[in-house]
């Protein structure tokens, strides 16, 4: 999951993109499964992704900061302060705790629906979808429908209601931050970060998280791989896209992260899948694959009426 940035400011071709959009699809793929592997490593799930978040934040800010980057305003930081709410807290911290009882696919797969909300809630500001987003919308909410009611999901109702909360979360957040005062793409990014991670952390000592014991290495590993890589390159690369190549395909790991996290569930986990779910994670990427197609089209429609 990641933060809205500005439109491409110029194109780009060759391996640059290929290894930037295997860096997205690859690495933000599997970070579902490194949650997993920290929970049973003896990670609690909010002090966990709050010492992740505040440590890949602080030092993307501090790299910015030495490269002369300006630091965000007062008012800047209020609204990255609420987007870290929303995206980081409510977002990245509910998949945490839904991964104490629910497969690491499993989750990718739920949060797989948030470009159906982010539909959903650019209707109600007054952004019409097209016809063929209408379709995905419709096609991905059934999707949603047929795994939270039968699948395994449903069989863990703190889970179930955590996994709810993320992508409605996440997408609310996202199009909020749209017209906002807000510093330069990166260091928007090492905002949330830092300000979502603290929060995390208030809130995990808050409800008494604590480390009964010693992480095993398992667990810290993980963590380790989770910081460079789940939150700084992998969100670099994803930048690098948005402003390299069409919308469209930077946005395409929407529907890549969950068959690379089911893959890597079933392989380095052992996770099993039912028909059920499968079959709903099916519906949903191709609810996401139409919204992504009919985002594509919209601008393209837009530049022929006014030619």
């Amino acid at each position: 999951m990641t933060s809205p940035i500005s439109p491409v400011a110029a194109p780009a071709r060759g391996l640059s993109v290929v290894v930037a959009l295997a860096a997205v699809y690859l690495i933000w793929g599997s970070t579902y499964l490194g949650i997993r592997f920290a929970l049973e490593g003896g990670y609690p799930p909010l002090l966990m992704a709050g010492g992740r978040f505040l440590l890949a934040g602080s030092m993307m800010y501090l790299v910015l900061r030495r490269r002369g980057e300006s630091a965000p305003t007062r008012g800047q930081w209020k609204n990255l302060a609420l987007m870290g709410l929303l995206m980081m807290v409510l977002g990245n911290g509910m998949v945490s705790i839904a991964e104490q009882w629910v497969s690491s696919g499993l989750a990718a797969v739920a949060v797989a629906s948030t470009p159906l909300w982010m539909g959903l809630f650019s209707l109600a500001r007054g952004q019409r979808p097209s016809g063929l987003e209408w379709v995905g919308i419709g096609i991905g909410f059934v999707g949603v429908l047929w795994l939270n009611a039968g699948s395994t999901l449903s069989a863990s109702p703190a889970g179930l209601v955590a996994l709810l909360i993320a992508p409605i979360a996440w997408a609310f957040g996202s199009i909020w931050s749209k017209g906002r005062d807000l510093p330069t793409p990166f260091m928007s990014a090492a905002g949330q970060m830092i300000t979502g991670g603290v929060m995390m952390l208030v809130a995990g000592f808050a409800t008494g998280e604590s480390f009964a014991a010693l992480p095993t290495l398992k667990g810290t590993l993980a963590v380790a791989y989770l910081i460079p890589f789940g939150s700084i390159i992998g969100f670099t690369a994803y930048v690098w896209l948005l402003h390299h190549v069409r919308p469209t395909l930077a946005g395409s790991y929407a529907y890549i992260n969950p068959a690379i996290a089911v893959m890597l569930g079933a392989w380095l986990a052992a996770e099993h899948f039912t028909s059920h779910d499968l079959g709903a994670m099916a519906v949903i990427l191709l609810g996401v694959i139409a919204i992504t197609l009919g985002k594509g089209r919209a601008p393209k429609a837009a530049a022929e009426a006014t030619s």
